[in-house]
C-alpha cells in the first residue's frame, strides 16, 4: 500500500487535486509528532485562513480507521500516525515478494528513452574527466530500465575530425606497427601528443590531406583509421566492463556525415540559414544567444550540425519519449542553441531533449585532464582504488577469503559512488581516502552494512518470518519507514535525472540499519517474535541496499 496516496485520497480540498496533496505529504523529522505530515501553508491562499486553522479543520474532517490510527494538528501541520504493524507488514512483505524487483515499476512501459553518454574519442584514452558522464549515464540507463522504459544507451563516438589526419601523419612519420599493437591506446596517444608538440607547417598540411583522404574513402587512410578505432574500443570496453556500463548504439559523429546535408537543406528551405562572414549560421540573438554556427566559411560542418542530424535521426529511428545528453555543464550554451534551432525548424519534440549537465572532476592535488599529454587516466584511478581497497581490507580482515575479488568490488564501487553521491552539477574533488572510508557517506560503508546484514542472516540459519500482531519499536519502525521510501526515491531520481538521490538513500538506509543493529538485539532478541521480525527486517534491508547499489552499477560482496 502507498500510505501517502492513501492519506492524499482521504483529504478533500476544493481546488486541490489528490496528486497535489500527495506530493506535499512528507515524513516529519521527529517520529513522536507522527509518521506522515501534511504542511498546510500552501493552502492558506485558497482558504484565506492561517495554516494552523486549516490544519485544525482538516483534522476535524478526517476519519481515522485501521490504517491511520491518529491525526493531530500542530503549528500548521496535519500529522498522521499509522498502524505500525500493518505498515511494517505491508512494506516487508512487498520486499520479500518482489526481491530484486522491489522498487521497480511499469511507469515507463511503451516509452523509449535515449541516453547519450560517455561519448569517448577514438584514439584517446579515458581520463578522469570521462568518469561522471560514464557513471551518471550508466546509472540513469539502469534506473529507467528498472522503471519499465525501453532504454537506448548511445555512445556518440568522437570519430570525426582533422585530428585523425594528424594521427595518420604522426604514425607515418614516427609510428611502428608492433609498438602500436603492443602499446595500444597509449601508444596512439603518444603519437598524437608528439605531433602537437613537434609538427611543422608541412606536417600540418600533410595531416589535412590525410583527413581529406579519410573523407573521400581512401582505402589505406580508412584502414588505418579503423585500426585505431579497434584498438580504442578494445581499451574502452575493458573499462566499461569493470564499471558495469553497456551501450546499444555506437553511432558516432562519422555516422552522421551523410545525414547533415538534408538538415542544411531544411534550414535553407525554412529560411533559417543566414550567411555571416562566409559562414552559415542560425541567428538566435532575439532568444538571448549568440548565432548557432552550422557551416564554417570553408564549408566544414561543426558539432552543432552533427548534433542536429543526430537528434533528427534518433527521433525517426527510436521515436523517443525523452532524449538525454549527459554532457558537462560547459556545453550548456551549445545544447540550448541546438534545441532552439530544432524548435525553430518546427520539431515539436524538441522539448523532449534534455541536457543532463554535470560538474567537473579533479584530484586533491588539482590534477585533471589537460592538453599536451598531462592527464590523469581513469584506469589509473580505478587501479589505485582497487589496490588501496585491498590494503584496507587486508588490514581489517587478514583471514578473509577472496580478498582480491572483494577489493575489486569495493574499489570499483568507491570510484562510481564517489562520482554519484553529490548532486551531479557540483564539481567533485576526488579523494582516495574519502571514497574508501568505512565510515561516512561512501559505498564502502554501504557495502560493509550489507556484509553485516548478510552475516546476521547467515548465522540465523533459518532466516525470519513476519510474526502476527508485532508492534515495532522506534528503531525498527524508523528503518521500515526508510525502506518504504525506496520506490518514491527512484521515481524522484528519474524525474530529476539525479542518481545522487539513490546514493544518498542507500547511505541513509545503511545508517538507520546500523542504529537498529546497535539498539536491537537480533539473533539474541528478548523473545521469538522480536527475533523473527528483526531477521525479516534485516533481510528486507539487505535486499533494498543491493537494489540501490545495483542501479548505480555497484556490486555487493557477501563478506568484508
Amino acid at each position: 500500500m502507498d500510505y501517502k496516496r492513501y492519506i492524499a485520497e482521504k483529504i478533500k480540498i476544493d481546488g486541490v487535486s489528490a496528486d497535489e496533496i500527495y506530493s506535499s505529504v512528507t515524513l516529519p523529522p521527529d517520529t513522536q509528532m507522527g509518521d506522515f505530515a501534511l504542511p498546510c501553508f500552501k493552502f492558506a491562499k485558497i482558504f484565506r485562513k492561517s495554516p494552523a486553522v486549516i490544519a485544525e479543520e482538516l483534522k476535524s474532517a478526517f476519519n481515522i480507521d485501521k490504517v491511520i490510527t491518529e491525526v493531530s494538528a500542530v503549528n500548521g501541520y496535519l500529522n498522521f500516525k499509522v498502524n505500525r504493524y500493518e505498515f511494517a507488514k505491508t512494506v516487508i512483505s512487498e520486499i520479500e515478494n518482489r526481491k530484486d524487483k522491489f522498487g521497480s515499476s511499469v511507469v515507463g512501459n511503451g516509452k523509449t528513452i535515449c541516453i547519450d553518454y560517455s561519448s569517448v574519442n577514438i584514439a584517446k584514452p579515458f581520463h578522469i574527466g570521462h568518469l561522471s558522464t560514464t557513471v551518471i549515464g550508466g546509472a540513469l540507463y539502469k534506473l529507467f530500465k528498472f522503471l519499465g522504459y525501453n532504454v537506448v544507451g548511445i555512445n556518440h563516438l568522437g570519430d570525426y575530425g582533422t585530428q585523425f589526419g594528424k594521427l595518420i601523419c604522426a604514425y607515418k612519420h614516427w609510428g611502428n606497427k608492433e609498438e602500436v599493437e603492443s602499446g595500444g591506446i597509449h601508444a596512439i596517444n603518444d603519437l598524437y601528443v608528439r605531433f602537437n608538440n613537434e609538427a611543422d607547417e608541412d606536417m600540418q598540411a600533410e595531416a589535412r590531406e590525410y583527413f581529406k583522404l579519410i573523407e573521400s574513402g581512401d582505402e589505406e587512410a580508412n584502414a588505418l583509421f579503423e585500426w585505431f578505432k579497434a584498438l580504442t574500443m578494445d581499451y574502452v570496453n575493458a573499462i566499461y566492463k569493470k564499471l558495469n556500463i553497456t551501450f546499444d548504439s555506437y553511432a558516432g559523429e562519422r555516422f552522421y556525415s551523410d545525414k547533415m546535408q538534408p538538415v542544411i537543406d531544411e534550414l535553407e528551405e525554412k529560411r533559417l540559414l543566414e550567411t555571416s562572414e562566409g559562414a552559415k549560421i542560425v541567428d538566435l540573438e532575439k532568444f538571448g544567444m549568440p548565432p548557432c554556427l552550422i557551416l564554417r566559411s570553408d564549408g566544414a560542418s561543426l558539432y552543432a550540425t552533427r548534433d542536429l542530424a543526430a537528434a533528427i535521426y534518433r527521433k525517426n529511428t527510436y521515436d523517443f519519449y525523452k532524449c538525454l545528453y549527459v554532457v558537462a555543464y560547459q556545453q550548456n550554451l551549445h545544447f540550448k542553441q541546438v534545441f532552439k534551432v530544432l524548435e525553430l525548424m518546427g520539431k515539436d519534440w524538441a522539448s523532449d531533449l534534455v541536457h543532463v549537465a554535470y560538474g567537473m572532476v579533479s584530484l586533491e592535488d588539482g590534477a585533471m585532464s589537460t592538453r599536451k599529454g598531462k592527464v590523469v587516466w581513469l584506469e589509473d584511478v580505478i587501479s589505485k582504488c582497487i589496490d588501496k581497497a585491498y590494503i584496507i581490507i587486508n588490514e581489517k580482515n587478514p583471514d578473509l577469503e577472496n580478498k582480491k575479488e572483494i577489493a575489486e568490488k569495493v574499489g570499483l564501487g568507491a570510484v562510481i559512488f564517489g562520482a554519484l553521491y553529490n548532486n551531479k552539477i557540483k564539481d567533485i574533488v576526488f579523494s582516495y581516502d574519502k571514497v574508501l572510508s568505512f565510515e561516512g557517506e561512501t559505498s564502502v560503508y554501504v557495502q560493509y552494512t550489507c556484509a553485516r546484514a548478510n552475516s546476521v542472516l547467515s548465522k540465523s540459519m533459518t532466516g525470519g518470518s513476519l510474526p502476527e500482531n508485532y508492534e515495532p519499536n522506534t528503531a525498527e519502525f524508523e528503518l521500515v519507514k526508510q525502506l518504504a521510501q525506496f520506490p518514491e526515491i527512484l521515481a524522484e531520481a528519474a524525474d530529476k535525472y539525479e542518481p545522487s538521490y539513490i546514493a544518498r538513500f542507500a547511505v541513509d538506509l545503511a545508517q538507520k540499519f546500523n542504529k537498529f543493529y546497535i539498539d536491537c538485539k537480533i539473533l539474541a532478541a528478548e523473545d521469538e517474535k522480536s527475533r523473527q521480525f528483526r531477521l525479516s527486517l534485516t533481510s528486507a534491508t539487505l535486499q533494498t541496499l543491493k537494489n540501490s547499489l545495483s542501479i548505480l552499477g555497484i556490486g555487493v560482496p557477501d563478506k568484508m
